[in-house]
């Protein structure tokens, strides 16, 4: 007869679990409110106090950590010695285990959670026992997850025992779940102390789908989600219409999501392109800020991905559904809305909260070969009331409202990053070229005649005047940047040359 020890704080389906392995002449282990449960359904069980023979203790803190249960485990049947060790001390081998673990995450995310109540859901006799029998999978299968429950069950039908393959798939899952169960504890206890950056850094994800290729197609690639995601993100988004989404719809809709968060107040849309904003726009109703959006630049906007801080509306999804866009990202579709948008075979429409102002997303994680980065993400607050006029001409309320807005959105952009608009619109973008000027060209080229009366952000210093100096030809009025150059009096001294105001903010925001 075998013998199978089953522990299991989620008790979904076990009874229908121990009335097939009784039937398949397994006799049954089990502790606590398990054991209680299986046997007021009537069906027999061995209380592991039973096995111990030594009494759970300690408010069931101890109850598994004995030598009669992980000798059980841990024996190899295939060493001499072994197996005399165990016939000695009468303790009976395990060939199968099941068990979950005490629900710590589902704990430390209720709110306002003692940390007593957190100390006491961190499982210390199951990880144990998972591990033991993960360990000794030559011989013991192990099963965490009630998906694994069939399949064992139908090799235990057919062949009368597991296969190896078997037992080595769910061993790794096993410990592939520990480690998990322990980085969130981990994770969490060093939030309590404070510690902000870890000499070790344990972190854990759940795959919340495969993708259809990454980057490329011939490039494989899977979604990963936080297990407990506190703050706006696309993990906790409501797919409403359209295919999956790809790697770069997902690289492109963050990207827009970060943007279009900047703006809470008014309503807002963000077009991006290869994770750069191609159009931002801002306007009293969500329709009047898409069309500033579409305005910054028709061209690139097509094949793009498009965030909105408000409700998407008829008048706002017709101009919509005649054009070709990947995926658009709001906080909610009118019925109408989404009627009309669902008959576009391709694109995807997604639905999540746009703000979450309890909880920030404090560190941002970047992945090199053989490490990662971890950097507090840049969202420092800013007041335009303090930044420092540097030239003599000082702008105009018209323009510190609109230099606030276009260094809301320049902190986005690909370095080196320049960025020209008014108060409510972009309209040209330079991103990710290897010398300012020549993001300053590409965003005056874009922006055309609309340079006139424009100002210009940019979200680093310029080492030199030469940029101050093409802005001037094409009629900017008002600059915004960090200041912090060794060269920064030429700069201040052209655009006062230029009659052009400009502002240090004293804050720099490169994004590489």
């Amino acid at each position: 007869m075998k013998r199978a020890l089953i522990s299991v704080s989620d008790k979904t389906g076990i009874l229908e679990l121990v009335e097939q392995l009784i039937a398949l002449d397994f006799e049954i282990i089990s502790t606590g409110g398990t054991k209680t449960l299986i046997a007021e359904a009537g069906l027999p069980v061995i209380g592991i106090e039973e096995v111990t023979e030594f009494p759970e203790m300690l408010d069931g803190r101890v109850k598994t950590l004995h030598p009669a249960i992980h000798g059980g485990l841990l024996a190899r049947r295939d060493d001499a010695s072994h197996m005399a060790a165990i016939a000695e001390h009468n303790i009976a081998l395990i060939d199968l285990v099941i068990v979950n673990l005490y629900p710590f995450q589902e704990t430390i995310t209720q709110p306002d959670v003692a940390l007593s109540d957190a100390i006491e859901n961190i499982d210390i006799g199951g990880p144990s026992m998972l591990r033991s029998a993960a360990k000794n999978h030559a011989s013991v299968t192990v099963i965490a997850d009630a998906a694994d429950y069939e399949h064992v069950l139908a090799e235990y039908r057919e062949l009368g025992d597991t296969t190896f393959a078997t037992r080595q798939r769910l061993a790794a899952k096993v410990f592939r779940h520990t480690a998990a169960y322990d980085a969130l504890i981990a994770g969490f206890l060093t939030e309590v102390v404070g510690e902000e950056y870890p000499e070790k850094l344990t972190l854990t994800y759940n795959r919340k789908q495969a993708l259809r290729y990454g980057e490329n197609p011939h490039q494989s690639a899977s979604f990963y989600a936080e297990p407990i995601v506190k703050h706006a993100s696309l993990v906790s988004a409501e797919k409403l219409h359209g295919k999956e989404l790809s790697y770069n719809n997902i690289r492109d809709a963050d990207a827009a999501l970060h943007i279009v968060q900047e703006f809470e107040t008014e309503c807002a849309v963000v077009a991006v392109k290869h994770m750069n904003p191609c159009g931002v726009g801002l306007g009293e109703t969500i329709e009047q800020a898409f069309l500033k959006a579409y305005e910054a630049d028709p061209t690139s906007i097509f094949g793009g991905v498009l965030a909105f801080n408000r409700e998407i509306d008829l008048a706002t999804a017709q101009p919509l559904s005649d054009m070709f866009l990947e995926l658009l990202i709001a906080p909610s579709y009118s019925a109408e809305a989404l009627a009309l948008l669902s008959k576009k075979k391709n694109i995807r429409l997604l639905k999540m909260p746009i703000y979450n102002t309890s909880v920030a997303s404090d560190y941002v994680k970047t992945s090199v070969a053989g490490g990662l980065l971890v950097q507090q993400a840049d969202e420092i607050d800013e007041d335009p009331t303090t930044w420092e006029v540097v030239t003599t001409v000082e702008p105009t309320t018209e323009q510190l409202a609109a230099l606030a807005f276009q260094w809301k959105v320049v902190k986005h952009i690909k370095s080196n990053a320049i960025v020209i608009g008014d108060d409510s619109q972009t309209v040209g973008v330079g991103a990710g070229q290897m010398n300012r000027v020549g993001s300053a060209k590409i965003a005056f080229e874009q922006a055309g005649d609309r340079t006139v009366g424009a100002v210009m952000a940019s979200d680093a210093f310029f080492p030199m005047p030469d940029t101050i100096e093409e802005a001037a030809k094409v009629g900017i009025v008002a600059i915004v940047q960090p200041g912090g150059s060794m060269r920064d009096q030429e700069s201040i001294d052209e655009a006062n040359k230029h009659g052009i105001s400009m502002v240090f903010t004293k804050i720099r925001h490169f994004k590489h």
